[in-house]
């Protein structure tokens, strides 16, 4: 060999080393993001409740309790920038499930988020788990704490609750906005097929008759939220419930699931199974008849439908189906219709819509 070809494969190696040296850079830069979007990811999942209470304390919102006959009802009131809106939360949640469209809201509006009795802070009646019985509080809340008519939103449940109120003292009610309600399909017997009986309602009855004293734990063991979730459904009910009995008291908190699950927890630790109770038995629609009560709403409405479907099984995953959605809307005299494409919680998975929606209907109902 001559010194020459000694020197082209010195050449050779040396024109080697500065691409492999940038191939290492490109993978530590590749494996560095990737870390950090893990990273961000968990702490998003965990830190998320107090990053959303924070931005609400920053816009203004204070936490405050009155008595409406005989009964607590805890409520955050934000500062006077418009007219009063009032916000009625879903069943196993509390007014902190509003905390992402507060600040916003705030700018226009003069915000009350109440408790509803059976959960957060709010009192545990259960001789007042009714629709009926809760919007008449809603109104005596509506007169003696905020002091005019006021447009109402309600979620879930909430929206239940709204409605009634919305039909039997409409001259305290601008305006009523229907986040997602279970119109027709949580009365009995169509109730029994649907997923939220099958789940919250059934495990609330069943724990109410079991003696335990710990409802989160009960639900875990006992929910068919797991099956939501094929193939690690079993290993994440298993961390869930690891995580409750060396965590007593606390809300579960799992770092790899998105805020929409660990919300579930949340609301649970403040729940008041007596008020899933009234659903199971059908106590809850004493006295409200759905479709008499939409008829009666006279005053202009937003019904918001979210993503619908079945299981095998037949049981409905969701509050409404596409009928029972149509149908609502059809007993509405003065609505208009959203069609969204998330899951229950729109106001949570998207709330720069709903605050839209809400300022979209404020400029409605002045028009």
């Amino acid at each position: 060999m001559t010194a020459a070809d000694h020197g082209t494969t010195r050449t050779t190696t040396d024109a080697r080393r500065p691409r492999r040296r940038i191939a290492r850079w490109v993978l530590a830069g590749v494996v560095g993001l990737l870390v950090l979007a893990v990273a961000g990811y968990v702490v998003r999942n965990l830190a998320y409740a107090r990053w959303d209470a924070w931005r609400a304390e920053r816009a203004g919102f204070v936490e405050k309790r009155t008595t409406i006959d005989g009964s607590t009802i805890n409520y955050a009131e934000g500062p006077d920038n418009g007219p009063p809106l009032l916000l009625i939360h879903g069943q196993a949640t509390t007014w902190q499930s509003w905390h992402r469209v507060l600040p916003d809201l705030s700018e226009r509006f003069h915000v009350f988020a109440v408790d509803v009795y059976g959960h957060g802070k709010s009192a545990r009646v259960p001789e007042k788990y009714t629709a009926r019985a809760i919007a008449a509080d809603m109104e005596q809340f509506l007169t003696q704490v905020v002091g005019e008519p006021a447009t109402v939103a309600g979620h879930s449940s909430g929206g239940l609750i709204a409605a009634v109120l919305a039909a039997d003292a409409p001259q305290h009610v601008r305006g009523v906005i229907l986040e997602d309600p279970p119109f027709f399909s949580s009365v009995l017997p169509r109730a029994e097929k649907t997923f939220t009986h099958v789940g919250l309602h059934t495990a609330a009855h069943e724990f109410l008759e079991s003696g335990e004293n710990d409802f989160t734990d009960y639900f875990i063991r006992h929910a068919n939220i797991w099956n939501l979730i094929p193939g690690i459904g079993d290993d994440i009910q298993r961390h869930a419930l690891s995580y409750r009995r060396n965590h007593p008291g606390e809300p579960v908190r799992l770092f790899y699931a998105p805020p929409t699950l660990n919300n579930i927890f949340l609301g649970l630790e403040s729940y008041d199974p007596h008020f899933g109770d009234a659903f199971y038995t059908n106590r809850f629609h004493d006295g409200f008849d759905h479709a008499d009560t939409l008829a009666r709403v006279d005053m202009p409405a937003v019904l918001i439908h979210t993503n619908w479907m079945y299981d095998k099984n037949g049981i409905l995953l969701a509050a409404m189906s596409g009928e029972d959605a149509r149908r609502a809307r059809s007993l509405l005299e003065d609505v208009e219709f959203y069609r969204v494409t998330t899951g229950h919680g729109f106001h949570f998975e998207d709330p720069d819509h709903f605050t839209q929606i809400t300022l979209d209907f404020e400029g409605r109902i002045k028009g």
